[in-house]
């Protein structure tokens, strides 16, 4: 017998050798120890290495590694934090997420916008907030919104308002503690935001890609269809009749305050709403927007837009003004669509007696410019999805609510009362009472008949554009208009204020700048 193998026999009934379980374990360590790449690893004659005998040290960390096992909450407790060095306490338990729409309305007044960016006041910003707060958002989230996939079915600019809006996310919603999840994220928000309600949808679902159309309502006063005063920049350049309007004639001040007392007595006629509503029309349709917008060329495809319906509706009397609104229901708007093009050039076609024509004139390759009216009086009523919903109700016929799968319908229409005295108290009567204080409107309307350049000499008979007006390639051009940020202001500002800005010469954040197309994609709803 060779003396391997009697030294492999008496290591057979040795009792230091390796049991087959002490066996494993060092397989474990060793694979956990491996060597460096290219080193070999192979064992002699398939038997495993001898195991060096445990040191006492060993010993405690294998004793100390079972203890951890058999209290988890101990090692959360003594974990350290590498960062401050300092121990973390226990988690807190993790409750599932489901992936879920929230319909909400806000007054945008005092917020810049919707959706949520740096540490700028907004919609979002308060909502996510609430929803950490309240338990809706783990902790884990709690620092970076794109961890819960957060989505909005359209995006509003600073101080728009709106009825309702909708947001996608994955949440929890079956926090321990809170009965009414909704009316529990409500205590949380100020009273100018509010949770309507939500309903869990499908794992996919995001809402500004499942969006179908939007619908957007503008509110002004009648007064601002009246001509352009006698004597003004915009009525000489535009050599408008020197026979003045009936509002003018005999009546001309140099007060403005006085010709807004008499602005506001004055009520429009049913032919100059009849007008305003065949304007409109020729807005339905598909068109290329890409004068209604910023940053877009011509020959862009995403300048194509559907409008379903423009409806204008008849006059109303609040106090002393006499106000008109405007719905415009689309597909998709882009950034400062609504109140750029669309409600600006509907108001100044009217009062300078232009042709419908220019309408038509504007889906063409020439480019102008196109004051935006201010933001006080637009609203985004809310969202739709009606294929979506049509899915879910196939799905939901052979299914009862309390099954998992059912997926409620996505409908503003079951909280319409509740909206309805929101947008009184805290939307129509913001717009009423800033308008009555600060004549903004007003202010809006006197600047641009203060403006004597070349600009908007498309406001003719003809409703052609001429080479004057045009902007050509290439060419930079300073805001020929000069818009001011008061014109952008939705709330109270303070009247001394109003006045020295009014006077001014300052003009607005020239968002006319941003013409990244992923940037501008975001700002669209």
């Amino acid at each position: 017998m060779t003396d391997a193998l009697v030294g492999e026999k008496r290591n057979a009934h040795d009792p230091r050798s390796p049991s087959p379980d002490s066996t494993m374990e060092e397989g474990v360590e060793e694979l956990g120890n491996a060597k460096e790449p290219g080193s070999s690893t192979k064992r002699s004659h398939g038997r495993p290495r001898p195991k060096p005998e445990r040191t006492k040290d060993k010993e405690s960390k294998k004793d100390g590694r079972h203890r951890r096992r058999q209290l988890p909450n101990e090692e959360d407790a003594n974990k350290v934090d590498e960062a401050t060095g300092q121990e973390e306490g226990p988690k807190p338990p993790r409750y599932p997420k489901r992936q879920c729409a929230l319909l909400v309305g806000f007054c945008g007044s005092g917020y810049s916008g919707m959706q949520m960016y740096g540490h700028t006041r907004t919609i979002e910003g308060a909502l996510f907030g609430a929803l950490v707060k309240v338990g809706a958002v783990s902790q884990d989230n709690a620092d970076d919104p794109v961890k819960v996939a957060l989505a909005r079915a359209a995006r509003t600019d600073a101080g728009v308002h709106a009825a309702g809006n909708l947001v996608s996310l994955k949440m929890i919603i079956t926090v321990p503690g809170i009965k009414d999840l909704v009316a529990r994220i409500n205590e949380e928000l100020p009273p100018e935001i509010r949770l309507w309600g939500y309903v869990r949808t499908q794992n996919s679902f995001n809402a500004r890609l499942v969006c179908d159309s939007r619908k957007y309502t503008y509110f002004f006063p009648t007064y601002l269809m009246i001509p352009p005063k006698p004597g003004t920049g915009l009525h000489r350049v535009l050599q408008l009749p020197s026979q003045p309007h009936s509002f003018w004639e005999g009546a001309i001040s140099d007060s403005f305050q006085d010709d807004l007392r008499r602005k506001r007595c004055w009520r429009t006629g049913q032919e100059q709403v009849q007008k305003l509503r065949e304007l409109a029309k020729g807005y339905e349709g598909t068109h290329n927007f890409h004068n209604f917008t910023v940053g877009r060329e011509f020959k862009e495809r995403s300048n194509h837009r559907f409008m379903k319906q423009i409806e204008v509706s008849d006059p109303v009397v609040y106090g002393d003004t006499e106000w008109i609104s405007v719905m415009f229901h689309g597909q998709s708007f882009m950034l400062h669509q609504v109140r750029r093009l669309m409600m600006s050039m509907l108001v100044m076609t009217c009062r300078t007696e232009t042709s419908p024509q220019i309408i038509d004139e504007l889906y063409g390759p020439r480019n102008v410019f196109v004051p935006k009216m201010p933001s006080l009086g637009l609203l985004l009523e809310h969202p739709l999805f009606h294929s979506y919903n049509g899915r879910m109700a196939v799905i939901n016929e052979k299914l009862q609510p309390s099954d998992a799968e059912y997926r409620p319908l996505i409908d503003f229409e079951l909280h319409r009362e509740k909206i309805d005295a929101f947008k009184e108290e805290y939307i129509y009567k913001n717009m009423r009472e800033v308008e009555g204080r600060d004549g903004l409107f007003d202010a809006w309307i006197r600047a641009v008949d203060s403006y004597a350049g070349d600009d908007l000499l498309y406001l003719n008979r003809e409703g052609i554009i001429p080479l004057a007006a045009v902007i050509k390639k290439g060419e930079r051009r300073e805001n020929p208009f000069r818009e001011k940020k008061i014109f952008d202001a939705t709330s109270f500002p303070v009247a001394d204020e109003v006045k020295k800005q009014l006077e001014e010469q300052g003009e607005a954040e020239d968002e006319d700048l941003v013409v990244d197309k992923g940037q501008l994609a975001e700002m669209e709803g």
